[in-house]
C-alpha cells in the first residue's frame, strides 16, 4: 500500500495511546457498526479468512498516531462478521526488510502452518517477506531470509507490492502487484515449491495507461496495487485460480498512480495458467477511492466474500485531531450474474446488528424517517425517464443532505449519482459526486443503503457505492424516499443498527521512544 500521506505528517506530534483512543471514540463521525481500529490509523484490509469457524481481518495499522506510516498488522477475529475481538498486533516493523512498515499481503496454510506472505517497506523499497504463525494465529515469527522476492532488475516499475497466493497443479502460486513505466498497471506471476525461493512467469497481463484519460473512473492506472484473482463462476462456485478450468477468472486491482489511490476495478476474464485474456472490466465501486485495496476469501461455506478499506474525505490535519482514520466497509458477498456483470451484497449476518425498525411518514411516494445509524431497503419500479431520489443525514431546513439519485434514461440506462455538495457545511472535506452505470434488466430496482455516521454504502441492484460524508449540524438525521416521474415505490422498510464496538480496546501498543513515533 503507498505511503503517499508521509511527506504531509512527517514531524507530528507524539499522542498518548489513551488520548487517542479517548478521542476516537469522542469523534462523532466515527462509523458504529463498521469495523475500526481501536484508533490510529487503518488502511488495507490483510489476511483475510475462516479458520476452525472463526473469521480472522488482519488489516493495516498504526497505533501511534492517525498517519500512514510505522505499518503494523492489527488482527480482530470474529465468528459472525458482526461482532469483532481484538488480538495481538500480529507483525510489527523491525530491522530490515520491513524496518519502515509490513505492508499489505495475504495469510495461506502450508500443511497446517499458518504463513503470511506481505511486502516489507525499507528505504523505499517493497519486497516480499514472510512470517510463520502458530496454530491460534497470535503469535508470529518472520523468516530469517527475508526478504524471499526483490522487485525485478531488468523492468523499469512504477511500484511493486501487494500479494495474492494460493495453490495450483502442486505447487505454490502468486501475484505481486505492480506497474511498467510507459505502459501501465500489471500483476507479476511467480510459481514455487516451498515459498521460500520463487521462479518468475512473467506479467500475467499488462495494463494499458494510455487508453483513457486519467480523470476517466474506468482508467487503469500506472500502477496495480491490491491484486487478488480467484475463479468465480455463475452458479456461485468460487475457488483459488485453476489453469486447467474453463471457470471465469476476475482480477481484482486497485488503480494507483504517482502516489494517488484511484479507485478499485474488476477484471473478468479467462486463465490458462500463465496469461490473463480480459473479456471486461468494470468498477468495483462507484465511490471512487472510498472501497479501495479490496481482498476476498471463499469461507468454509463457499461464499466469496470481499472486505476494503473506507478511505476519509476529510483533511490530513482532521484526521490526526480525530484520533483514528479508516474503516472497512461492510463485508459482502460477490456474484456473477449470467451476463458477467460482478454484483455484491452485504453478508446475510448484519441482519443481527438490526435494532427497532424505522418508522415512516408520508404518503404512497414519498417517505420520511430518522437515524444517522440505520439500514433501509426499497423496492421501485423505474421507467424510462423516471427516478427515485433518497435522501440522508439531512436536516429539515436542506442546509445539509447527501443525495442518491436512481434513474432511467430514454436509452433504458439505469445510473445512479451520489450528490454530495450539501453533505456537509465544512470547506475542508471533499463534496465531489460519484456517478456510474448500473447494468439493470428489469424495471423493478432493489436498493439498499447502510448510513453510519460518516460512512454511506449503497447497493443498487448489486452494484455498490461508497463514500464518506462528514455533516456538521447534529440534526442531520433525516432519511427520506421519493418517487419521481411515472416511478413508484413498491415497498420500503428500515432499521436503526446496533453499535458493535467494544468499549474497552487493547492498542496493542509496545512504549515507543519518541524519536520512533515522529519521521
Amino acid at each position: 500500500m503507498t505511503d503517499d500521506l508521509d511527506d504531509r505528517t512527517r514531524g507530528g506530534v507524539v499522542t498518548d495511546e489513551r488520548d487517542l483512543r479517548a478521542a476516537a471514540l469522542a469523534d462523532p463521525h466515527r462509523p458504529a457498526y463498521h469495523f475500526t481500529a481501536p484508533a490510529g490509523w487503518l488502511n488495507d484490509p490483510n489476511g483475510a479468512g475462516q479458520r476452525g469457524g472463526e473469521y480472522h481481518l488482519f488489516y493495516q495499522y498504526n497505533p501511534y498516531a492517525a498517519e500512514h506510516r510505522l505499518i503494523h498488522w492489527g488482527h480482530a477475529v470474529s465468528t459472525d462478521l458482526v461482532r469483532w475481538e481484538d488480538r495481538p498486533i500480529a507483525l510489527t516493523p523491525s530491522e530490515g526488510p520491513d524496518a519502515e512498515g509490513c505492508w499489505s499481503g495475504v495469510l495461506v496454510d502450508d500443511g497446517g502452518r499458518p504463513v503470511i506472505m506481505y511486502s516489507g517497506h525499507a528505504e523505499g523499497r517493497q519486497t516480499a517477506c514472510l512470517a510463520y504463525g502458530d496454530e491460534t494465529l497470535t503469535s508470529w515469527t518472520k523468516e530469517a531470509g527475508n526478504p524471499v522476492i526483490e522487485p525485478p532488475a531488468d523492468i523499469d516499475l512504477t511500484a511493486f507490492r501487494d500479494h495474492c497466493v494460493w495453490r495450483e497443479g502442486g505447487r505454490w502460486r502468486q501475484l505481486i502487484g505492480s506497474g511498467i513505466r510507459g505502459e501501465g498497471g500489471t500483476a507479476f506471476l511467480y510459481e514455487s515449491d516451498d515459498l521460500l525461493s520463487w521462479r518468475p512467469l512473467g506479467s500475467l497481463v499488462v495494463g494499458d495507461a494510455a487508453a483513457l484519460p486519467s480523470a476517466d473512473p474506468a482508467w487503469t492506472g500506472t500502477m496495480w496495487e491490491c491484486v487478488d484473482f480467484f475463479r468465480l463462476h455463475p452458479d456461485g462456485i468460487t475457488g483459488p485460480p485453476d489453469g486447467a478450468s474453463d471457470d471465469p477468472h476476475v482480477l481484482l486491482f486497485s488503480a494507483w498512480d504517482n502516489g494517488r489511490t484511484m479507485h478499485p476495478l474488476a477484471a473478468i476474464g479467462a486463465y490458462d495458467g500463465r496469461s490473463f485474456e480480459i473479456s471486461r472490466c468494470q468498477r468495483l465501486d462507484l465511490g471512487g477511492r472510498h472501497a479501495y485495496a479490496p481482498q476476498s476469501f471463499a469461507d468454509e461455506s463457499g461464499r466469496r466474500i470481499l472486505w476494503s478499506w473506507m478511505q476519509e474525505s476529510r483533511s490530513v490535519d482532521a484526521q490526526r485531531e480525530a484520533g483514528w482514520s479508516g474503516a472497512m466497509a461492510l463485508p459482502r458477498t460477490l456474484t456473477l450474474d449470467a451476463s458477467g456483470v460482478l454484483r455484491q451484497a452485504p453478508v446475510e449476518e448484519l441482519s443481527m446488528a438490526r435494532g427497532a425498525k424505522l418508522d415512516w411518514a408520508g404518503e404512497t411516494d414519498r417517505f420520511t424517517s430518522s437515524g444517522d445509524q440505520i439500514e433501509f431497503a426499497i423496492d421501485a419500479d423505474i421507467p424510462i425517464g423516471s427516478g427515485v431520489e433518497i435522501g440522508m443525514l439531512a436536516t429539515a431546513d436542506g442546509e445539509e443532505r447527501t443525495c442518491l439519485r436512481v434513474s432511467r434514461a430514454v436509452s433504458g440506462e439505469l445510473s445512479a449519482v451520489l450528490d454530495r455538495s450539501r453533505s456537509s457545511l465544512d470547506d475542508h472535506v471533499d463534496r465531489s459526486d460519484h456517478v456510474g452505470a448500473v447494468p439493470s434488466d428489469g424495471d423493478v430496482v432493489r436498493i439498499r443503503g447502510f448510513v453510519d455516521r460518516s460512512s454511506v454504502e449503497v447497493f443498487v441492484d448489486g452494484i455498490a457505492l461508497t463514500t464518506r460524508v462528514y455533516p456538521t449540524r447534529a440534526d442531520a438525521r433525516i432519511v427520506s424516499a421519493a418517487a419521481q416521474g411515472r416511478s413508484a415505490i413498491s415497498t420500503i422498510a428500515g432499521w436503526a443498527l446496533d453499535g458493535q464496538e467494544a468499549p474497552v480496546r487493547a492498542m496493542g501498543t509496545a512504549p515507543l521512544r519518541r524519536e520512533e513515533h515522529v519521521g
